[in-house]
């Protein structure tokens, strides 16, 4: 039955598992690692493996376009660490939710930077995919106290869609830099951005710690291999679909690992979120 699926399919569920397991993880190792000194270890894994991927297929190390690698670094760094603190701060499958609203407000992004002109259409799904988040967050105005989650938490969670919708914007302007070189600097700067904010709480991580965060970071190297076969192979339109997969995989972990059982408004969001995107992808092709 699996080998009846199109081969791009299967690697996009394989990376939407992947991600899961790096989101996971990181909010295990969240619970007693600083933040900074998490994005760090996560980062230094990624750089590692793929410093060795450059290296073994003899690609340069120098950008030809340092500006926008720096500009996609910098913008990395601040989606990585919001993701990281609503992952820690809230239930994996709202935090997952949250962060769905990357591909519309990627849309949204190359509309105002790259010119790409937004029909009316779009700028409507842009803002239904927020009436999504209003129902994942449950802010204490509308539903109450008792419902309503971390509101800094939340406000991190879309700070981190946000920066990671300007790095994929940053990535489309790219024409000479192959992946794997974005993504070393993208790793490298940072470490250079997270060591000096995680020096003053640094701890000494413990041997299972310190293997918990190299899983993480393989598993995000691995997402991010898997997903670019995906993209090559199936049209952007299903790909870009099987990715929601990701959410339901951060509810199972969520439950087996913290016991978090998504509630109905968090699914209620989920499904508004995914409805725009999909919307979104049919009216403006992911390439």
């Amino acid at each position: 039955m699996i080998r009846d699926i199109p081969r791009g399919l299967r690697f996009m569920a394989a990376a939407a598992f992947a991600f899961s397991i790096m989101s996971a993880v990181g909010k295990v190792v969240g619970q007693t690692l600083p933040l900074f000194e998490l994005v760090f270890g996560r980062s230094l894994v990624v750089a590692a493996l793929a410093g060795f991927a450059l290296k073994s297929r003899g690609l340069a190390f120098r950008p030809r376009e340092p500006r926008l690698l720096i500009q996609r670094g910098v913008f990395g760094f601040l989606s990585l660490s919001g993701y990281f603190y609503s992952i820690i701060h809230l239930p994996l499958a709202d935090a997952t939710v949250i962060y769905f609203m990357n591909p519309v407000l990627t849309a949204l992004a190359a509309g105002v930077v790259l010119g790409e002109h937004m029909v009316k259409k779009e700028g409507v799904l842009v803002g239904v995919s927020l009436i999504g988040v209003v129902l994942v967050a449950k802010p204490s105005f509308l539903f109450g106290a008792s419902s309503a989650l971390d509101p800094w938490a939340v406000a991190a969670g879309v700070c981190a869609a946000t920066f990671g919708a300007g790095s994929y914007v940053t990535i489309r302007q790219v024409k000479h830099d192959p992946p794997l070189l974005i993504v070393f600097v993208f790793s490298m700067i940072t470490l250079l951005l997270a060591a000096p904010l995680m020096i003053s709480e640094a701890v000494v991580p413990s041997l299972v710690e310190v293997l918990l965060l190299i899983v993480m970071g393989s598993a995000t190297h691995v997402g991010q291999l898997l997903l670019t076969w995906g993209l090559r192979l199936e049209r952007a339109g299903r790909a870009s679909s099987v990715g929601y997969l990701q959410i339901v995989l951060a509810a199972a972990w969520g439950w087996v690992l913290f016991g978090d059982i998504p509630d109905a408004w968090t699914w209620t969001g989920a499904v508004v979120i995914a409805l725009s995107t999909l919307k979104l992808v049919r009216l403006r092709p992911i390439h």
